[in-house]
């Protein structure tokens, strides 16, 4: 808790930036965990997955202390109810991780080659929308310094924009896999099959939740 106070002390949104920073290790963790399935090293895949879920009680952590311990009297120029709703989507993100960690490890599966292209396309815009997000998050200093309004507040909507243009192009690839996916359904164990289709969708809750939280925060700036 000491800790945290610091954080409160530094800026009154370090604390949940602490949280994105805690959640983001978590997104990260997934380009190793897939680059251990597309090697076919299960060893690696398992341990990979444990790390990730450590990763996610570490964010827990986080968030945890910032609800337990939110000062009372601390001055913020949104509502505490809107920090906490950023929050519980940043932690979504995190939980989001750990799901496909678990998904990974059911059954050992493989990347299809002729599934490839298609996938790398959509994991990586997925990641991307993640980022940005995380990057809009990091600028909540500089919309401090500006009380939400102004030429900063028009840099993060626009920021904005681009984590919905993101979440569409996410939303493409993810017809293109679907469609391959299906093309090929024949490669694929039923039970395969249906663990993939679980593991997309895990995927793309990545973007989702981000657009989501990208949204919550333009609706805090045409409140001022």
């Amino acid at each position: 808790m000491r800790t945290l106070a610091k954080l409160f002390v530094k800026s009154p949104f370090a604390p949940l930036q602490k949280h994105m920073q805690d959640v983001s290790l978590c997104v990260e963790k997934l380009k190793e965990i897939f680059d251990a399935l597309i090697k076919d090293d299960q060893k690696s895949l398992s341990r990979i997955a444990k790390e990730i879920s450590k990763l996610e009680a570490k964010a827990d952590t986080t968030k945890n202390e910032l609800r337990n311990h939110l000062p009372s009297s601390l001055f913020l120029p949104i509502s505490k109810g809107a920090l906490l709703e950023i929050l519980s989507l940043q932690d979504d993100i995190a939980d989001d991780c750990e799901d496909i960690a678990v998904l990974l490890t059911l059954k050992n599966l493989t990347l299809k080659e002729e599934l490839k292209n298609d996938f790398e396309s959509f994991f990586k815009s997925n990641l991307e929308t993640f980022q940005l997000v995380k990057v809009i998050i990091e600028e909540f200093d500089n919309l401090l310094e500006t009380s939400f309004t102004g030429r900063e507040a028009e840099k993060v909507k626009s920021m904005i924009d681009a984590v919905a243009l993101k979440e569409h192009e996410s939303d493409v690839s993810q017809r293109l896999l679907l469609k391959n996916v299906f093309g090929n359904e024949g490669l694929f164990s039923h039970g395969e099959f249906q663990l993939w289709l679980l593991i997309f969708k895990e995927i793309r809750a990545l973007s989702n939740t981000s657009e989501k939280l990208a949204h919550r925060i333009r609706n805090l700036l045409d409140l001022e």
